[in-house]
């Protein structure tokens, strides 16, 4: 059979890696039963449906009716600028604090893209400090530096 669509035979390829990866990690850990379950138990299945996933998306890239779609080159600037606001973010967070880790996160994440817009990324870094901050400090009430260390009583 010819590959007919590359993009999603190796999505497919890729998620049956991953998927697999987990569920065989989760065997490493006690599984129990679905009436009382272990911490693989979850992990388990959840590789196996993304691994299944992933064989139903393979099989469809190699399908008569599949779309004529090749790899687009690999962009290495977009793969830097995305691993490298995760990584500033890492950095950040204990001494600048959370709201400017995740200012410099958006924005710098938010720079790979083409359609990049200052005002966007501001608007949805805005929306996103006051999202987490809900959820992690005033909902799970994590500690963990707001403000840079400079600003900090």
């Amino acid at each position: 059979m010819k590959i007919r669509n590359q993009r999603d035979f190796g999505a497919g390829v890729m998620y049956i890696l991953i998927g697999l990866f987990f569920a065989i990690v989760a065997r490493q850990y006690q599984y129990g039963t679905a009436a009382k379950m272990g911490p693989g138990y979850f992990p388990f299945w959840l590789g196996l449906l993304m691994a299944a996933l992933g064989l139903l998306v393979l099989v469809k890239s190699m399908g008569a009716k599949a779309a004529i779609e090749a790899i687009p080159k690999f962009n290495w600037k977009i793969i830097a600028l995305i691993t490298g606001s995760i990584c500033l973010y890492g950095i950040l967070l204990p001494k600048m604090g959370f709201l400017v880790a995740v200012l410099v996160l958006v924005m710098v994440a938010s720079s790979a893209s083409r359609e990049f817009n200052w005002k966007v990324a501001l608007l949805n870094s805005a929306v996103l400090i006051a999202f987490t901050y809900s959820v992690f400090v005033l909902g799970l009430k994590l500690q963990f530096p707001l403000l840079p260390f400079f600003l900090q009583q």
